[in-house]
């Protein structure tokens, strides 16, 4: 399968393309829908989540709610465009509002000097409205899509909140307790650390900071063998971490132990294998990969997130086109995104998994992947 998205932060719309999907997969718009609004919300938003409410339209690629086998385009439109027409219109623009809202105080930790400096800008806007984490609404439409393809085949992805600014909850979890983080207001399973971290994130509002975090994202039902050994670019680890990696503020991604790994003897890391109905593994510190490939345990995968680049009290920094000393540009951004974050690592994990899937089982339509599927060992 092959996924193209587009559009900018202020622009239209964002849109994707899936190309290579099964005919005969059953879409649900409002389960879409709701994956988008959880997207939107977590305690430390900012305003744009009280412009934009996002809905998903699908444009093309389905009919009667199933999809066709042709490419399927979603489209999520932006409300703020209204506001924003005369400065970021595909046509002629208004000189003077493009003026206004032009940016050349170049924020630290953001796409912004060195996107301006690639590809010959003298507006940073130019930069920053694809750069922009408002991207990543479509990909969690996308991620829908994706993942009601792995759940016909009892593949399921849930995730939570590990860590907000060094609040670390490090209790061991089920999968089906952390399917229960969505309900919650900030994606942390207990209570008095959700309220730790929530004191934390009004702190860093008061002085005009941000905060980061790490979210956990499990699968649960992949069968093993899916992504190979054979070449770097099918190893399942190497292409979830790329796809994690790409989202906007990730710096850092782990499978099972991670770099504890790395701090103990191979006895403490290795998981042991036993016959019993089966290959078996009473524990899963390697994370559900082993070789790059899926190993029937659970997929354990860790989201490192930097504190959001944009602070209210902007950080020190140049002007790109006077060249002189000033304080980096203030967009309008957030204090904490990481549920939005966890919602949005799932709909990329889905991704990946879905496209490893097809390109090994293949198939035209549903019934066929399904019947591949149910054939494995």
């Amino acid at each position: 399968m092959k996924l193209t998205t587009a559009g900018e932060s202020h622009g239209r719309a964002l849109v994707a393309v899936i190309e290579g999907l099964p005919a005969h997969l059953k879409i649900d718009v409002e389960k879409i829908n709701a994956d988008l609004a959880l997207r939107q919300s977590g305690y430390g938003r900012g305003g744009r989540q009280k412009i934009e409410k996002d809905q998903v339209e699908i444009l093309t690629g389905a009919r009667n709610g199933e999809t066709l086998g042709s490419p399927l385009t979603l489209c999520i439109y932006n409300k703020d465009f209204e506001n924003w027409s005369n400065v970021m219109s595909a046509g002629e623009c208004d000189a003077v509002a493009v003026q206004k809202k032009a940016v050349t105080k170049v924020r630290p930790g953001h796409a912004d000097l060195t996107g301006m400096q690639k590809f010959a800008q003298t507006d940073g806007r130019n930069i920053l409205e694809r750069a922009s984490a408002r991207e990543t609404a479509v990909r969690v439409a996308v991620g829908g899509v994706f993942k009601t393809y792995l759940e016909v085949l009892g593949v399921k992805i849930a995730g939570y909140v590990r860590e907000v600014c060094e609040i670390k909850d490090e209790n061991d979890y089920s999968f089906a307790e952390i399917e229960k983080s969505k309900t919650t207001e900030l994606g942390i399973l207990n209570s008095e650390l959700s309220l730790r971290a929530k004191a934390r994130i009004d702190e860093l509002k008061k002085s005009g900071d941000t905060a980061g975090g790490i979210v956990e994202i499990r699968v649960q039902g992949l069968k093993s063998g899916f992504g190979s050994m054979m070449t770097y670019a099918q190893k399942l680890d190497a292409r979830l971490a790329q796809g994690l990696t790409s989202i906007q503020a990730v710096k850092g991604v782990e499978f099972g132990l991670g770099f504890d790994s790395a701090r103990t003897s191979g006895k403490n890391v290795h998981d042991e294998i036993y016959y019993e109905d089966g290959f078996k593994r009473k524990t899963n510190r390697a994370g559900g990969i082993e070789g790059g490939m899926s190993n029937g345990e659970e997929i354990v995968v860790r989201v490192a997130m930097k504190p959001i680049p944009t602070l209210m009290k902007g950080l020190q920094t140049v002007d790109y086109v006077t060249k002189e000393k000033t304080i980096a540009a203030s967009e309008r951004s957030d204090v904490c995104a990481i549920f939005a974050l966890e919602i949005i690592a799932e709909a990329v994990v889905a991704e990946v998994l879905a496209n490893a899937v097809q390109e090994r089982l293949g198939g035209d339509t549903v019934a066929e992947v399904l019947e591949r599927y149910q054939r494995l060992p």
